[in-house]
């Protein structure tokens, strides 16, 4: 499964930058999300839990950030476990470019797998759900830096 897009946040750079790299700002910001901890210098684990279809999963996993290049991009790779739910697996190439002093454009590049009974259910719908958690991320994240003016620390 393959998703990219872009997105114009509401942020300046290093604004929107440090909140892709905050925790907390992190876990308000992914649906679903019910922990984010780092863990090391670029390591995080998470847990979720989401629907997709007939399937209620929650997942436990790992996310390394890796080419960091402050300010610009990173790659973040990940994968998780659901129990009998499957698993899931990726990586995703994220940068930024500032629009202007106040907006900034980011870039993705996602590829995923899946395994288990999600992937049993149909790429399609799982391709759906994975744009839909993806879209209500960056509606989030925009509200979240517009209300709170950036990473919640």
């Amino acid at each position: 499964m393959e998703l990219k897009g872009e997105r114009e946040i509401p942020a300046d750079q290093e604004t929107t930058w440090k909140a892709l790299n905050d925790p907390e700002t992190l876990k308000a910001c992914v649906p679903g999300c019910e922990s984010m901890e780092q863990t090391g210098e670029n390591e995080f684990e998470a847990a979720m839990k989401f629907k997709i279809g007939p399937v209620n999963a929650r997942f436990k996993g790992k996310l390394n950030l890796e080419n960091v290049q402050p300010m610009d991009s990173y790659t973040i790779r990940f994968e998780g476990q659901g129990g009998v739910a499957g698993f899931g697996k990726g990586t995703a190439d994220v940068s930024l470019e500032p629009i202007d002093a106040q907006k900034t454009m980011l870039r993705y590049a996602a590829q995923a797998q899946v395994g288990g009974k999600i992937a049993q259910i149909g790429s399609r719908l799982v391709s759906s759900a994975a744009a839909k958690i993806a879209d209500d991320f960056f509606k989030r994240f925009a509200r979240h830096l517009t209300e709170q003016g950036g990473p919640s620390a």
